[in-house]
């Protein structure tokens, strides 16, 4: 945070502070025995203000079957909490009202302040959020810090509010001129004014919500920012990006589909025309969200187009990374991560449920003679045809491998021994039957391979042990003079002999 911006707000004698009434009624409400009628009694003291918070008690936007005549009835009607962010929320609004325009325009602070306002407390009750009042207080002051750098920097700050097209942009446009966004400075005078983290955190966190790890303050805090989104919405000369995120949002979020989305947008540019009046807002000639929503439908095209385009592109590069980590980028096999990933869990549900589990080991024979021989980029291309030899053998459920250097693994679950040694032996073959052509030359080409079997009730335990006979299995057929398969078997027990 710039600390030279931050020296200037504090030192600066016209801040806005919360109104004298305000800060009785918060003192009082934070008191553990809070005393009702003295509350009201503090409220009922002006006119204008109690005025305002009956109206609103009595108006739609709390939807109240019986009518509430004092402030006392409300306090016990709507609560204590209620109450309060109305008295914060009036007389706040009355006092940021009065300040004078410098940098930007204030009409539009203030018609995207009551709308995000409204659009908060009706996502908090749509999403079962319990704090909807701090919701909507939250989602009232969130800005605030755009008053505060107006008032400290003027002109300055109308620069950096110039170059930016929507507010979502905004906070990006603040730390690359200022070093600090509106919603930090918005926090830091949330501090001085002894709000509680639940008004202060959302204030604050609002253009950065996945700082917050408190679990509740997070949800508050994600209300607050989409309600900012919602705003864009009825405020933004293209809504359509806005109504693109909120959709976005609200479905990965709150589960709620493009059309119960776009109810409750119509629902919130509804309820806002009278907010705005009971707060004494105005918020222009406003538009019907079925209106905005004509007019944004072709972008709106455009965008779910695009966004389906990335989705693919990053589907496709997921899909090549996956791949790549997968891969042995020589043979075109499964490379030895990927086996030993296989393996671990085939052989152990192979364990379990008692059924067959088969390994092949393949070694080329004289694999360093082909090199020395003929170079090591003749070798490479040996490895390239023997991957597709092993692949062409290899079953759906079956996995091919590059085990390491010169060998190959091939993992058969529930093959048994008879079937995995013929298939060894069409393997070998195979490869015995296919000089390798490179660069002229024919390079004859045999392979030793190595067998072994887990079979029901056979000692074998553990996958290294499997792995072990097998490379037990294919060093016999290196040693009894290569080009041949070798089938693990445990020697039977000689019999004790009876004295």
């Amino acid at each position: 945070m710039n600390e030279q911006i931050l020296q200037k707000i504090k030192q600066c004698p016209n801040l806005p502070s919360l109104p004298a009434i305000a800060v009785q009624v918060l003192d009082l409400a934070q008191k553990a025995d809070a005393d009702i009628a003295e509350i009201a009694r503090i409220i009922s003291k002006d006119p204008a203000l109690s005025g305002k918070i009956l109206r609103t008690v009595n108006s739609s936007f709390y939807g109240r079957s019986q009518n509430v005549s004092t402030i006392s009835h409300a306090l016990v009607i709507l609560g204590l909490q209620s109450v309060k962010t109305l008295v914060l929320g009036f007389s706040l609004v009355s006092n940021l009202t009065k300040t004078k325009a410098k940098g930007f325009k204030h009409i539009t602070y203030w018609r995207r302040s009551i709308y995000a306002a409204t659009s908060a407390r009706t996502l908090a009750a749509k999403v079962g959020l319990v704090q909807q009042e701090e919701s909507f207080l939250a989602a009232l002051l969130m800005d605030i810090g755009m008053l505060v750098l107006d008032l400290v920097l003027g002109s300055e700050y109308g620069e950096v509010f110039a170059n930016v097209k929507t507010h979502n942009d905004l906070a990006a446009a603040e730390k690359a001129a200022l070093d600090m966004t509106h919603a930090e400075v918005g926090g830091v005078l949330a501090e001085q004014w002894r709000l509680p983290p639940l008004l202060t955190i959302p204030v604050c966190k609002h253009h950065s919500a996945s700082e917050v790890t408190d679990p509740s303050l997070r949800k508050l805090t994600d209300v607050v920012y989409l309600a900012g989104r919602c705003a864009d919405v009825f405020v933004d000369e293209d809504a359509a990006s806005a109504i693109a995120e909120v959709r976005k949002f609200c479905g990965e979020n709150y589960k709620l589909s493009p059309e119960d989305t776009d109810a409750l947008l119509a629902e919130i540019g509804k309820r806002t025309k009278e907010v705005a009046s009971l707060f004494e807002i105005n918020i222009g000639s406003s538009q019907e969200y079925e209106a905005i929503l004509k007019k944004a439908n072709e972008t709106l095209v455009e965008i779910t187009l695009q966004s389906q385009m990335q989705a693919n592109q990053l589907q496709q590069q997921n899909q090549q990374l996956k791949h790549q980590a997968t891969t042995d980028a020589l043979t075109g096999l499964n490379n030895r991560a990927k086996f030993d990933q296989f393996a671990t869990e085939h052989f152990a549900s192979c364990l379990k449920v008692q059924k067959c589990f088969s390994i092949l080991m393949i070694d080329v024979d004289r694999f360093k003679k082909i090199n020395d021989t003929h170079g090591h980029p003749a070798g490479d291309a040996v490895l390239r045809v023997l991957g597709k030899l092993v692949k062409a053998a290899t079953r759906p459920t079956d996995l091919a491998a590059r085990y390491g250097g010169e060998e190959l693994i091939l993992v058969m679950p529930h093959v048994p021994r008879p079937a995995a040694a013929a298939a060894a032996e069409n393997l070998r073959r195979a490869i015995a039957a296919l000089p390798i052509q490179y660069e002229g030359t024919k390079i004859p080409v045999t392979a030793s391979i190595g067998v072994a079997t887990f079979e029901p009730g056979s000692p074998f335990t553990q996958l290294g042990q499997l792995l072990k006979a097998a490379d037990l299995a294919l060093y016999n057929a290196k040693q009894s003079g290569r080009n041949q398969v070798k089938v693990f078997a445990l020697k039977p027990v000689a019999p004790k002999k009876v004295a």
